[in-house]
């Protein structure tokens, strides 16, 4: 009894080790320029672009589906001076190699 015990919490506990991790989105913090930025988990949104916001929310999911395409059409609110080289940047700060997303705020505000 206590052998099946052992190996229950054993095979318990290499699942939790090696199993499927949940990666958690990051807290909202300020950039240099004073923008909003939150690193969120694929498939998410930022914060910033929550649901008491709808029209914001669809530009954002926008960006996320069609960012191939944005990064082709260059912003046109003087953001280049911070180094926004296309209206996706407006949008998406970095592309991690976790598979979760810098969301800025800089198209929200």
């Amino acid at each position: 009894m206590k052998r099946r015990a052992f190996l229950g919490i054993a095979a318990s506990s290499v699942g939790l080790l090696w199993g499927p991790r949940r990666v958690l989105a990051g807290p909202v913090t300020t950039d240099a320029i004073g923008d909003m930025v939150q690193t969120v988990p694929k498939g998410e949104l930022p914060q910033f672009a929550g649901p008491d916001t709808p029209d914001i929310r669809r530009l954002y999911q926008y960006a996320v589906d069609h960012g191939d395409e944005l990064q082709y059409i260059p912003c046109t609110c003087g953001c280049a001076r911070v180094g926004h080289k296309s209206n996706r940047a407006c949008y998406i700060k970095s592309d991690n190699k976790d598979g979760t997303l810098t969301f800025t705020s800089h198209a929200a505000t």
